[in-house]
């Protein structure tokens, strides 16, 4: 089987080629910068935005796993250029070289498109999804960590410190990277199992992690027993207005995520489970965390 991928060069990619590797499924992946290290993988250059590089990769292909997108900007049109007309373009290559199979790589903030722009941009790609006329399978991933992984990385650095402030109320499912790109393979194949489902994955805690509890856990990983300070809506939009001002088009905390942060429950849906005789999750969370605090310090981001 030949898959085409976008974002193999992303956390979420980069992990799919690892797996795809040891099951004997050749991957091509779109790429802006062509990696130094192949890893058995055809790169085509380019993006989203370049219909010639989106030919090229959908070229004789068995399916499309369509990982890329904008998680974070302080433009909203960024969300809009990603997510929403990256997906439509993607859609209409794959549609052109007749390739059937579909995967979106979507989110849980889709769920809940009035709290964020990002959620709304990726609820308008799944609509252009479903209404494709293609083979296609959503995948609805919630919070993603493991190695390699940059968004949650600034947790377990507070862990480190000490201090994991967090909002004052809620939960939320989580699901480590690898469990996730086994769960991209198992969709691949089309079945009355896949097709034209939504699914919503998670680690198999029943509930998710509450707030505090999953900062105790970040801190557990690293031997440490962090504060868990609960912030008010308006003092996370006041952190987010000093990481936007400090660190600009690179700030982690923005006015659009406070939105979706502040929402109290990020757990994913039981009946949007993916079937058992599909897939269940296999890496329980507080091993996954202690092994992404592994990771960090060995390569140095902690």
């Amino acid at each position: 089987m030949t898959v085409a991928i976008t974002g193999g060069t992303g956390f979420v990619g980069q992990a799919l080629i690892d797996l795809a590797a040891q099951r004997d499924v050749k991957l091509r992946s779109l790429a802006r910068k062509i990696p130094g290290e192949t890893r058995g993988v055809e790169w085509v250059r380019g993006d989203l935005a370049a219909p010639p590089a989106l030919e090229q990769l959908v070229d004789r292909v068995d399916a499309v796993v369509h990982i890329a997108g904008q998680v974070r900007a302080t433009d909203p049109a960024d969300f809009e250029a990603a997510n929403v007309t990256g997906t439509l373009n993607i859609i209409e290559a794959a549609l052109a070289a007749r390739v059937s199979r579909f995967i979106f790589v979507s989110s849980l903030a889709a769920r809940e498109p009035e709290l964020s722009t990002y959620g709304a941009s990726k609820a308008r790609a799944e609509k252009l999804v479903r209404a494709s006329g293609l083979d296609w399978t959503i995948i609805r991933p919630p919070a993603v960590y493991g190695p390699r992984d940059g968004e949650m990385l600034d947790l377990f650095k507070m862990a480190n410190r000490g201090v994991v402030p967090m909002p004052e109320s809620g939960h939320a499912s989580m699901i480590h990277v690898g469990d996730l790109a086994r769960l991209l393979l198992a969709v691949l194949p089309s079945s009355e199992e896949t097709t034209g489902k939504t699914f919503e994955p998670d680690d198999g805690k029943n509930g998710g992690w509450e707030h505090r509890e999953l900062a105790r856990a970040i801190g557990w990983s690293l031997g440490k027993r962090p504060f868990v300070p609960r912030l008010s809506r308006t003092m996370l939009d006041l952190a987010a207005k000093v990481d936007m001002k400090l660190r600009g088009a690179n700030a982690k905390l923005t006015f659009d995520r406070v939105g979706y942060m502040c929402h109290p429950d990020w757990v994913s849906g039981i009946d949007a489970k993916p079937p058992e005789s599909l897939w269940k999750p296999k890496i329980p969370t507080r091993e996954g965390l202690k092994a992404t605090a592994r990771w960090y310090k060995e390569e140095g981001w902690l």
